[in-house]
């Protein structure tokens, strides 16, 4: 097994994407998806096998699936397999798995999984000595071990210690502490919190976190006022994107579709033909109005429209033309053609067909030295492509 490999899928979404093996999981594809383990080393089925295994109590098949990942020491899959041995009962043997393995690359990622084992082993103040101490000496590592600190002391009720650290830390233990609050009934002191630190000019995406309190209250038009100065700007600081989204899970496609109106000539001059209309017809399909996003799509010139065909498919599919759709996306070539392939094959409850359909993981990596080569840009991972929810945001958030 090739860690590169999986490494890559990681960084890239390759392999069959995660919300794909999601579809196939829930629509009773898991034979589908241990297949592809085995066969494809596809790392984004083999965790969705796993959970899915886990969840019937199949902690020996999740285990043999998981296995071959774990014995590269690829701290992902140690994580995942760390996970199924101690909720198959046998705790030491996770414990000598997730024990970091001295210097290494990823030491820090190390710490956080085995304070996690030693968290579903009943030793908390161990784990929560292990990631403090971290935290003090300011070893975050790649996915920032201030977040994982702030999510333990709140599963744990440590509520002040929590408001300590968000107040010393900021951004990464300022979500966790919101939630903590909203979760003990306290949405007013939180949303409360969360505007002094707005009001105050402080770093970070507090806004964010504000509008997705009030969205999550149901309060559409106080979150969208909160939010709706970024909406016209032209840098990273701009919601509008990610308020189409959240919107958009609360079943509000009017509001959201509203709000990719009236925007400024500049913004528009800047962003109309990069997203907002990709976001408005990914909107419009999925409320209902597929028919009418077409007519759209189709009054534009062709050179003004990226990805006409996959998005004309798309629409297709969502207005119950499922075989037009098929039959369009198999004349197109490319990884992204055949994702979407999938998706209706899955749909259909083709499963086998529809993972065989995508390229494996070497022949995805060869498309994308190819585009490189030939200056084209491959797909990214946070890349809006018509048929995807849309990516949460165009910039990250800051690091401590």
């Amino acid at each position: 097994m090739n860690v590169d490999d999986l490494q890559w899928q990681v960084g890239t979404l390759g392999g069959v994407l995660p919300r794909l093996v999601d579809e196939i999981r829930d629509r009773g594809g898991l034979e589908a998806l241990v297949q592809a383990a085995r066969e494809r080393e596809d790392w984004f089925c083999a965790a969705g096998a796993v959970r899915e295994l886990c969840a019937a109590g199949e902690f020996g098949r999740a285990w043999a699936v998981v296995e071959p990942f774990a014995a590269t020491r690829w701290q992902p899959a140690v994580r995942v397999g760390a996970d199924v041995l101690v909720r198959w009962g046998r705790v030491d043997q996770a414990l000598e798995l997730a024990r970091p393995e001295g210097p290494q690359e990823n030491a820090v990622d190390a710490s956080r999984d085995y304070a996690v084992v030693l968290v579903r082993a009943g030793r908390v103040e161990e784990a929560i000595r292990l990631l403090g101490a971290d935290v003090a000496a300011r070893r975050y590592g790649p996915q920032n071990n201030v977040g994982s600190y702030a999510e333990l002391l709140a599963r744990h009720g440590r509520i002040e210690e929590l408001r300590e650290l968000a107040d010393a830390q900021r951004y990464s233990a300022v979500v966790p502490y919101v939630r903590a609050l909203e979760n003990a009934g306290q949405a007013g002191e939180a949303e409360t919190y969360l505007r002094d630190l707005i009001a105050a000019g402080n770093p970070g995406w507090h806004e964010n976190t504000l509008m997705e309190l009030l969205i999550r209250q149901g309060r559409f038009d106080d979150a969208i006022k909160a939010v709706e100065h970024t909406f016209d700007d032209l840098y990273d600081g701009n919601l509008l994107q990610r308020a189409l989204i959240l919107l958009a899970d609360q079943g509000q496609h009017g509001k959201a579709i509203g709000l990719t109106e009236g925007r400024s000539p500049e913004f528009l001059a800047e962003n109309e033909a990069y997203w907002l209309r990709s976001n408005r017809w990914w909107l419009m399909g999925e409320s209902g109005r597929a028919r009418e996003a077409i007519a759209e799509v189709e009054a534009l010139p062709a050179d003004e429209v990226d990805d006409r065909e996959l998005t004309i498919a798309w629409l297709l599919a969502q207005d119950a033309r499922v075989e037009e759709a098929i039959a369009l996306l198999r004349s197109l070539p490319g990884k992204r053609a055949a994702t979407d392939l999938a998706e209706l094959l899955i749909r259909q409850d083709r499963f086998t067909e529809a993972i065989a359909a995508i390229p494996d993981v070497t022949a995805q990596r060869e498309e994308a030295r190819h585009l490189r080569t030939n200056g084209q840009q491959a797909l990214s991972p946070g890349a809006n492509h018509i048929g995807d929810a849309p990516s949460a945001a165009p910039n990250t958030a800051p690091q401590e």
